[in-house]
C-alpha cells in the first residue's frame, strides 16, 4: 500500500490538472503546488506523474503537458474524500498567512478571485463590478484587468480575466495584527434597507470539501441586482468567529481598513452572542465579511456568461486599480 503523504500528492496533481483548462507541465503543476502550500519540486513533480500514467489516470500530450483520463477523473472525484473535508479550511489559513498587506502603508499582497469573461462584456463587466463595490458590497473598489496576452495567468482563447479582492485578505489583516480568526461560515445574508439583516442560508466550513460561497454561487440565489437597485435582496458573506479577548483589536484593525476602502459592509456582533442569526461559541464573537465575489453574482443574475475561481491567488495591491 501506499505511503498516504504520497496519494494525496497525486490526488493534489490530479486537482491541478484538472482545474486547468489546457494540458499542463511538470513546472507549471509544481508552481501551483507552491502555492496550495506543498514543498514540492519539478523533479518531484514528475515522478509523481509517472505514478499516474501508469495508472491510467493522466494522458501525456508530448512537450504540451498533461490531461486527466475519464479514469482519472472519476479517481480524483472519489478518493480521499475524508481529507478534503479540512481542505478549505487549510486554503483560506494558507492564503491569510500569505497576506502582507498593510493598511497603513497601502503596500503589500492580497488574496484575489480570479473570473473569467468574454471580451465583449469588457464594458459591461467593469461598470456593474464597479457598481456594486463602491455601493459597498465587495471588499475592495480595486480590480485588475489580464488580457488575452497576459503571461502572469492562464486565460482561454478569447476571454479576458478580472482580479477582485477576496474577503480572505481580512483573515490576513487580523492574522498580522496577532489576531487568530476562525472561518466559521459562508452563506446568504439578507439584506434590508441597505444594511444586514440576517443570515438565510449557512453552511460550514469544517464540514464541507467544497467552498461554501462557491457552492452558493452555483445554486444562484442571490439578488444582487435587487439589492443595488432597492437595497433589499440577499448576497453572499462569510462569517468568522474570533477570541473574546481580541474584541477591541478587532475593531482597531476594521477601522484601518474602511480608511483605505478595504472592508465593505463588515459587522462585528457581540461576545457570546449570535450574529445576524448565526451561532457563536461561548467565549467568541461573531463577524460578518461581504462576499468578494457579489459582483460577479450581479453579473450572473444579468447573463453575462463567467467563470470564477475563488480564494484564487495573491497579488500586489499596488497592481490593481479603482474602477
Amino acid at each position: 500500500m501506499m505511503d498516504p503523504q504520497i496519494e494525496r500528492k497525486l490526488i493534489e496533481i490530479m486537482r491541478v490538472i484538472h482545474e486547468s483548462d489546457k494540458p499542463i507541465g511538470a513546472r507549471a503543476i509544481a508552481d501551483e503546488l507552491n502555492n496550495r502550500g506543498y514543498d514540492i519540486g519539478e523533479r518531484a513533480v514528475r515522478y509523481h506523474l509517472r505514478i499516474l500514467d501508469e495508472r491510467g489516470f493522466t494522458r501525456k500530450h508530448g512537450y504540451a503537458g498533461r490531461t486527466l483520463t475519464d479514469l482519472g477523473e472519476n479517481e480524483m472525484n472519489d478518493a480521499l474524500i475524508g481529507d478534503r473535508f479540512g481542505f478549505v479550511i487549510s486554503r483560506i489559513e494558507e492564503m491569510a498567512f500569505r497576506t502582507t498587506y498593510n493598511p497603513e502603508t497601502d503596500t503589500g499582497d492580497v488574496v484575489v478571485n480570479i473570473s473569467y469573461f468574454d471580451k465583449d462584456d469588457f464594458e459591461t463587466v467593469v461598470n456593474l463590478i464597479s457598481y456594486t463595490a463602491h455601493a459597498g458590497y465587495m471588499i475592495s473598489p480595486r480590480v485588475r484587468i489580464f488580457e488575452e496576452d497576459s503571461f502572469e495567468i492562464p486565460l482561454p482563447p478569447g476571454k479576458i480575466g478580472i482580479a477582485t479582492v477576496c474577503s480572505v485578505t481580512f483573515d490576513g489583516l487580523l492574522l498580522k495584527a496577532g489576531i487568530p480568526v476562525e472561518p466559521a461560515y459562508g452563506g446568504i445574508l439578507q439584506i434590508e434597507n441597505k444594511k444586514p439583516a440576517r443570515f438565510l442560508d449557512l453552511i460550514s466550513y469544517s464540514g464541507t470539501s467544497i467552498d461554501p460561497i462557491k457552492i452558493f454561487m452555483n445554486r444562484a440565489p442571490t439578488s444582487v441586482l435587487e439589492v443595488l437597485d432597492k437595497g433589499e435582496g440577499k448576497i453572499l458573506a462569510n462569517m468568522r468567529q474570533i477570541n473574546s479577548s481580541a474584541y477591541d483589536m478587532v475593531g482597531e484593525v476594521t477601522k484601518k481598513a474602511e480608511k483605505v476602502g478595504l472592508a465593505g459592509c463588515i459587522t462585528m456582533g457581540e461576545i457570546d452572542e449570535y450574529l445576524l442569526g448565526a451561532p457563536v461559541e461561548t467565549g467568541k464573537f461573531g463577524v460578518a465579511i461581504v462576499g468578494g465575489i457579489n459582483g460577479i453574482c450581479a453579473l450572473e443574475e444579468t447573463g453575462v456568461e463567467i467563470e470564477t475561481n475563488p480564494i484564487s491567488t495573491m497579488l500586489d495591491y499596488r497592481t490593481m486599480t479603482e474602477i
